[in-house]
C-alpha cells in the first residue's frame, strides 16, 4: 500500500496546498469567532464527515495504480473532502455574506459528486471487464483449497471435479482439453531464479486468459504445466486456438533485472477431443484415460533436444 502511496505523492501535495490555501483566505477576509460562537455539534457532524473522506481518498490511492478512474474517484472525493473542510472553517471563522468563498462548500460539493459518480461508472465497466477474466479461472464458485496461489487458478483437483462436471452435464457434446507445457522453464529458474520464474508463470497465464474465450477455463496443473478446458469446441477449432496460444507466448517479450535483452518463450501443447457421450458400445473415456491422452499429445509437440 505504501508504495501505491508514493506513486501519488503529487496528489497528496496538491491537496496539502490547497488545505493550506483555504485557510490562508478564509482568515484574509473572515473573522475568528469567539468561543461561545462555536457550535461543537456541527463541528463533530461535518469533522467527522471530512475526516471519512480523508480516509476513503487513501484507501483508493493505496489500493490502485495511476489512471483515469483512480484520478476520477480521487478527485471527486477531494472536491467533496474540500466541501466538508470548508464548513468545518466556517464554524471557526465567520466570513462575510458578500464574498463568493462563503459559497465553496456549496459549488464544491455537487461537483465531487457529479466526478464520483462519473468514476463509479467507470470502475464499474472495470470491473465487468475483470469479472470476464475470472470466468476463465473458474465455472463455479471454487473452494479456496482447491485454487492456485501464485496464478489465482484452480489446482489439479478442481481440473478434476470440472472434467466430472462436463462430463455429467454435457450430452451429446465434446470439448478439447488441451495440456500447456512451457518450454525449458527448469533452465529460465536455474539462470534467473525463482522469484523471476514466478513471475514469468504468472504473465504467462495472464496472456493465456487473454487468448481465452468466456466459457472456457485454465488450471495450473502442475509445475509450469497448465490444463485448459474448451466446452462444446470441435477438434479443428481446438486446434486453432492451441496455435494462437502458442503465438501469443511466442512474440511475449518477458524482462528480467539481470539480462539487457528480452527471454522469449514457447509452448508445447498436447491437444485432445473428448466426447462426452456414449458411442454404440464402446466404454466412455475415463478422466484418468484423458489425461493419458494429452500427455502423449503433450510429449509428442515437445521439441526435440539436440545432443
Amino acid at each position: 500500500m505504501f508504495s501505491l502511496l508514493k506513486l501519488h505523492l503529487n496528489k497528496f501535495l496538491l491537496i496539502s496546498c490547497l488545505l493550506i490555501f483555504s485557510v490562508l483566505v478564509s482568515l484574509s477576509i473572515g473573522e475568528i469567532k469567539y468561543w461561545a460562537q462555536i457550535d461543537w455539534l456541527d463541528v463533530a457532524g461535518e469533522g467527522g464527515s471530512a475526516i471519512a473522506l480523508a480516509i476513503w481518498i487513501v484507501f483508493i490511492l493505496g489500493s490502485r495504480l495511476r489512471g483515469r478512474v483512480t484520478n476520477l474517484l480521487a478527485l471527486g472525493l477531494v472536491f467533496m473532502f474540500f466541501a466538508f473542510w470548508q464548513d468545518v472553517l466556517d464554524e471557526f471563522i465567520q466570513l462575510p455574506n458578500t464574498v463568493l468563498w462563503n459559497q465553496m462548500e456549496s459549488i464544491t460539493m455537487p461537483i465531487g459528486i457529479l466526478l464520483l459518480t462519473y468514476g463509479l461508472y467507470h470502475w464499474h465497466q472495470e470491473q465487468l471487464a475483470l469479472n470476464q477474466q475470472l470466468r476463465k479461472r473458474e465455472l463455479v464458485f471454487r473452494e479456496h483449497r482447491a485454487f492456485d496461489q501464485l496464478t489465482l487458478t484452480g489446482q489439479a483437483e478442481y481440473l478434476s471435479q470440472q472434467l466430472i462436471t462436463q462430463k455429467n452435464t454435457r450430452h451429446k457434446q465434446s470439448l478439447v482439453f488441451l495440456m500447456l507445457d512451457l518450454n525449458n522453464f527448469s533452465q529460465f529458474n536455474r539462470q534467473f531464479g525463482n522469484t523471476e520464474g514466478d513471475r514469468l508463470l504468472l504473465e504467462v497465464c495472464e496472456i493465456i486468459l487473454l487468448n481465452l474465450r468466456q466459457q472456457d477455463l485454465i488450471c495450473r496443473y502442475a509445475g509450469d504445466r497448465f490444463a485448459v478446458i474448451l466446452p462444446d469446441t470441435s477438434f479443428t477449432l481446438g486446434r486453432q486456438i492451441a496455435a494462437e496460444l502458442k503465438q501469443a507466448v511466442k512474440h511475449f517479450a518477458f524482462k528480467v533485472p539481470q539480462s539487457s535483452t528480452s527471454q522469449f518463450q514457447s509452448l508445447s501443447i498436447g491437444c485432445v477431443q473428448w466426447k462426452t457421450e456414449q458411442m454404440h458400445d464402446r466404454q466412455l473415456e475415463s478422466i484418468e484415460q484423458l489425461l493419458e491422452r494429452v500427455n502423449l499429445a503433450l510429449l509428442k509437440d515437445k521439441p526435440i533436444k539436440l545432443t
